[in-house]
């Protein structure tokens, strides 16, 4: 791998990454409801106009979890709609107050910005005016409403607005199908049905048509009637349109939220659609940017299409051979590591579809869409799981040079790559200990916009120009976490207990002291690398507490064990870096961490204090519960996230191991569970099986429950969020906090 001449040391113009001075000032709460968080919404095809929208906690507050899964419900999430030149980093709002708006798209030549933007319950689209700043609103067909999942497109030429949309009575009938579910008298269900119910109210957000707006003249053509519809692409002259057409017959239990659809095309002027592939079921399709072509990955093998039509063709890998009848034994290790190695993933088309990026267990590979022929850039074994990633971010405007985003897997490294197709050369551009995330390269390749940080700050936005010499600063969201005491950080590399080396992020309490011992708090999950910011555990470092995330190991069938194994190590490791008093720990986790969370106090008594947010506590009464998620709690421990790799009836043992209601009595920690009655995740009584069987085992227990909360904090209101950061705070102060901490730590939600 070879630098870039251009890479000079990656300057941020502007930009302080040093150490924020420590002051006395505490982050609490309020801070926590008004840290800035900003998305990337549009850039426009030249770079120069982006697009972006900023939020914090606060202006999410107020959601109705009892309307959860209800298709006409759109929960609140007010932001400013920031405009900015990337050139000057000048920013402009386009509204004077917060709005809710989604689905931001320029026009080609970056003079518009069209959008959806919420009216009372519904979005209505808008077009927004650079250089004027007005604001206009698109008027809608007579007895139509946008669909609040709608994807906006401009022709190539920019005179027409492709938009999806409902007819207006579909609001009342999707809101009476809820009310049915949720209140009717009587509610039925049969397994002669083809959908499961909450599958059935799902899919009416499917229904949609697709019509283009002539901004001139205002009138609307109809380019496909009202149906179950997918995404659609349009090509980049704007003479054709591809979509996806729902086909579904039954609930798919392979796949959460699985779809069967058609792939179609037709012209983008209106007329009949033609089939290009009857089935996408289980394939996920990339486009070209030109929108004429398309891939997959179908078992191990990558797909080539376009849509003038014909049958898909391999470009890469090769289906495993038909076994032999005549010969059933057993493929040697040398046929299955060269079979493995035949089976590729479908990454991302070059903008005419001439190279695709493609990987298999060796790495990247750049494939000669013509030939065939295919060359492996970058090498990313896949049982190396210290290998650097990379991850493709986009292409310039030939289809010559493809960025890819780098990060190590041994220390905080991260930065930008380019790869050129033509000399095969990867590059570096920077590399440096920052946190770089969503990148978004311009469609003519001059301009790349991302978020960036410093460790445990919270990100802005920067843009970077071809030349990539220096990047310009484009927000500056959070002036008052400069006033507050955020604790250092540590990337914390250990041993679990079956020799594997894993990492895991330390950070330290606000006021550390080299030498003193602090009460520890591990929050678990799944895995952790980078040392993000966290709102949450700002707080808790701010009451004198340092925050350990341990990553695990998990092996399929025994997830209990693996946290067992991995967690424990990561708190031996800051044991024995004279951080963490061994005799004050705490544990905590939300859904998934916190059914890690009551599974190791089951196993274990080493700490002192536990928090089980939303986390499950019993595998038999979970696994078909839940009914609003479809099949998600079925899927789960069968197939992904619960990792025990088999059905209830298959394997009822691993069920049972993995209940901690069945292991109540073990239980020595003083356990706090929090629950909201709305979760449609993890049902409350979950919570409710743990506190009451504690209580029958007279455990020290006690059990919060928010009548208005859903899936983890609640947010219904400002006073529940207060709530629940104090009650956590005062139940870790309880059970871990000396008398002497009093002097040193807060131990309050803070102002």
């Amino acid at each position: 791998m070879t630098r870039a001449r251009l890479r000079l040391g990656f300057c941020f113009a502007g930009l302080a990454f040093s150490a924020i001075a420590a002051s006395d000032s505490t982050f609490g709460v309020e801070d926590m409801l008004d840290v800035r968080t900003v998305n990337i919404g549009a850039l426009s095809d030249n770079g120069r106009w982006l697009a972006a929208t900023s939020g914090s906690l606060r202006d999410r507050i107020g959601i109705d979890n009892h309307r959860f899964a209800d298709p006409t419900y759109i929960a609140p999430n007010h932001q400013d709609l920031l405009v900015i030149d990337t050139q000057s980093g000048a920013s402009r709002k386009v509204f004077a107050d917060r709005r809710q708006v989604t689905a931001l798209a320029w026009s080609p030549d970056g003079a518009r910005l069209a959008m959806l933007a919420l009216s009372g319950e519904t979005y209505v689209p808008v077009i927004w005016d650079r250089a004027s700043g007005q604001q206009i609103a698109v008027p809608l067909p007579a007895g139509k409403i946008a669909a609040e999942n709608a994807e906006l497109r401009w022709s190539g030429d920019g005179a027409r607005l492709l938009i999806n949309l409902r007819p207006a009575e579909w609001r009342a009938k999707a809101a009476e199908r809820f009310r049915q579910e949720t209140q009717g008298m009587v509610v039925f269900h049969s397994s002669k049905e083809p959908f499961l119910a909450w599958d059935d109210v799902r899919r009416m957000s499917l229904e949609k048509s697709l019509a283009a707006f002539e901004v001139k003249t205002g009138k609307w053509t109809e380019l496909i009637a009202n149906a179950k519809l997918g995404a659609y692409e349009l090509t980049e002259d704007g003479a054709a349109l591809t979509y996806q057409s729902d086909n579904t017959k039954k609930t798919d239990y392979d796949v959460i939220g699985g779809t069967d659809n058609e792939l179609r095309t037709m012209p983008a002027a209106g007329g009949n659609s033609t089939v290009l592939l009857k089935s996408t079921k289980g394939l996920t399709l990339i486009w070209s940017r030109d929108g004429r072509r398309y891939a997959y990955s179908k078992d191990g093998v990558v797909m080539l299409g376009g849509i003038e039509g014909g049958e898909a063709k391999p470009v890469a890998g090769a289906k495993p051979p038909a076994p032999d009848k005549d010969k059933p034994e057993e493929p040697t290790d040398a046929e299955k590591e060269k079979r493995a190695k035949e089976r590729f993933t479908a990454v991302r088309l070059s903008p005419k579809g001439d190279f695709l990026l493609a990987s298999n267990k060796e790495g990247l590979w750049m494939v000669d869409t013509a030939s065939h022929t295919r060359d492996l850039f970058i090498k990313m074994p896949e049982e190396d799981k210290l290998a650097p990633r990379y991850d493709a971010v986009g292409w310039n405007a030939e289809g010559s040079v493809l960025y890819l985003s780098y990060s190590s897997r041994i220390r905080w490294e991260r930065g930008l790559a380019r790869y050129d197709v033509r000399s095969k050369k990867v590059s570096e551009l920077w590399k440096d200990n920052h946190i770089y995330s969503n990148f978004r390269v311009s469609k003519d390749g001059s301009t790349i916009v991302f978020t960036a940080a410093a460790g445990n700050r919270p990100s802005d936005l920067y843009a970077v120009t071809d030349e990539m010499k220096a990047a310009r600063r484009l927000t500056t969201l959070n002036p008052q976490i400069e006033q507050k005491q955020l604790g250092n950080t540590e990337l914390v590399t250990y041993l679990d207990a079956d020799g594997k080396k894993l990492n895991g992020v330390l950070y330290y309490p606000a006021d550390y002291q080299p030498g003193r011992k602090y009460p520890t708090i591990v929050l678990v999950y799944e895995q952790f690398f980078d040392d993000v910011f966290n709102s949450f555990n700002s707080l808790l470092t701010a009451n004198g507490y340092a925050v350990l995330q341990p990553s695990v190991e998990f092996e399929t069938g025994f997830p209990g064990e693996s946290w067992l194994k991995g967690a424990t190590a990561a708190v031996n490791k800051v044991i024995d870096m004279g951080v963490a008093d061994p005799d004050r720990l705490g544990i905590q986790g939300t859904s998934y961490g916190g059914y890690a969370t009551n599974l190791l106090i089951t196993q274990t008594n080493r700490f002192k204090a536990a928090v089980n947010v939303s986390g499950k506590v019993d595998m038999i009464s979970f696994y078909t519960d839940s009914p609003r998620l479809g099949v998600r709690n079925i899927h789960a421990p069968e197939k992904s996230q619960d990792r025990l790799g088999a059905t209830l009836w298959q394997q009822p043992q691993k069920y049972l191991q993995h209940s901690a209601i069945l292991y109540a009595d073990r239980i020595k920690t003083p356990l706090l569970l929090i629950n909201g009655e709305q979760d449609h995740n993890v049902p409350a009584r979950q919570g409710m099986e743990m506190y009451y069987a504690l209580r029958r085992l007279n455990k020290e227990v006690a059990w919060v429950l928010y009548p208005n909360g859903g899936h983890g904090m609640p947010t219904s209101t400002i006073e529940e969020v207060r709530d629940y950061s104090q009650r956590i705070l005062d139940w870790y102060a309880a059970y871990l906090k000396k008398p002497s901490d009093a002097a040193s730590a807060p131990t309050t939600a803070g102002q």
